[in-house]
């Protein structure tokens, strides 16, 4: 599949945090023809194999991509509205207006509204509309409403994923969904190359609000490396600070105490070796990605994280470069391929490959 249409394939696809079963059969159908096994586990999370060519027992390098995106969640009807709250880290000061699809016992579409800003009181009108004056109209009258919305049913942005100019696209849940695409690409890729390794593509759950599908999918995997493929904040407008990167200049590589330096430095040298432009991520503590739980499961598990820069992230409509999906991708599949059988990642072995 294309990269842009792969892309909008997975943007425009419904997976909010604990109610994945949708995106999930997505990802199932896109995975299988790559993998040599697919199976689902107990939290939710989508996991396929692609077996390697070394000696059996063989090592497992787990690559993680959460599929779930911020949404919201009906907490009351009230006469032909709903009321809401967020689903992950959504900022509310975005939502006016916002068209959604409400997940009941068909979809509804709705408007996310609230009283004009003429009727409000003169001292609340600059500041953003608090949760409890925000809901959803669907246009139903309260008795039809109620027969096909229930109290904990999901509710998801709207919109149709659209190309920008150079190689952007637009569109909803490009976090983590960019990341799900760049390991697609990567299990496509490495079906045509030989990798010592067996390879574990993982589509976590629950990413938005704890990590919980990271944290006990590597406990099931128990892979011997990992690696977490997330988004990262891309330069906005008149935005050129530390902690932002470019968009079209490839993922960044973390660097800090969430990942193992072994990792860091093959990474570095897998896209150095395949001429793969990339850029350093500092991240001096915890990266609030997958990474973050899946370095701490079982006994630990050294790991790395791949970023793909996004523009308004956590906004109704992200933007990322294509081109950074598919290095992102080539990137994972150069470092797949050179793991050889007999390295296991240590702290007291040298960094380097040459010596493995």
């Amino acid at each position: 599949m294309e990269t842009l249409d792969l892309i909008k394939t997975l943007s425009e696809a419904t997976g909010p945090s604990g109610y994945e079963g949708s995106v999930r059969e997505i990802i199932r159908t896109l995975w299988e023809p790559w993998s040599d096994a697919v199976r689902s586990d107990a939290m939710g999370n989508l996991i396929a194999y692609q077996y390697g060519s070394g000696p059996e027992p063989r090592p497992v390098i787990m690559a993680a991509a959460h599929m779930d995106e911020i949404a919201l969640i009906v907490t009351g009807i009230e006469r032909s509205f709903l009321r809401i709250q967020a689903i992950g880290g959504i900022d509310r000061r975005v939502l006016l207006g916002q068209e959604v699809t409400v997940h009941g016992k068909r979809p509804l579409s709705g408007i996310i509204a609230s009283r004009p800003p003429h009727v409000r009181p003169a001292e609340e009108r600059g500041k953003p509309v608090p949760w409890e004056q925000l809901f959803v109209d669907t246009g139903l009258p309260e008795e039809s409403l109620k027969q096909i919305v229930q109290v904990g049913d999901a509710i998801t942005l709207s919109g149709e994923m659209r190309e920008l100019q150079n190689h952007l696209v637009a569109g909803k849940a490009m976090d983590n969904r960019a990341s799900v695409a760049a390991v697609t690409l990567a299990l496509e890729a490495l079906r045509h190359r030989e990798h010592a390794w067996d390879f574990c593509a993982v589509a976590t759950v629950q990413e938005e609000v704890g990590l919980k599908g990271a944290i006990t999918g590597a406990y099931g995997v128990a892979p011997a490396l990992a690696v977490a493929l997330d988004v990262t904040f891309g330069q906005q407008y008149n935005d050129s600070k530390r902690g932002t990167f470019s968009l079209g200049k490839g993922p960044t590589i973390g660097l800090g105490p969430n990942f193992h330096p072994q990792v860091v430095e093959r990474l570095r040298q897998a896209a150095e070796k395949e001429e793969i432009p990339f850029q350093i991520e500092p991240t001096p503590g915890s990266s609030g990605t997958d990474a973050w739980g899946i370095q701490v499961a079982r006994e630990g598990i050294p790991t790395g994280l791949l970023s793909i820069p996004v523009r308004y992230m956590h906004q109704p409509i992200e933007v990322v470069d294509l081109h950074d999906i598919e290095r992102a991708a080539r990137l994972l599949a150069a470092f797949v391929t050179q793991l050889t059988a007999e390295y296991r990642p240590t702290w007291d072995a040298p960094s380097s490959t040459d010596e493995n």
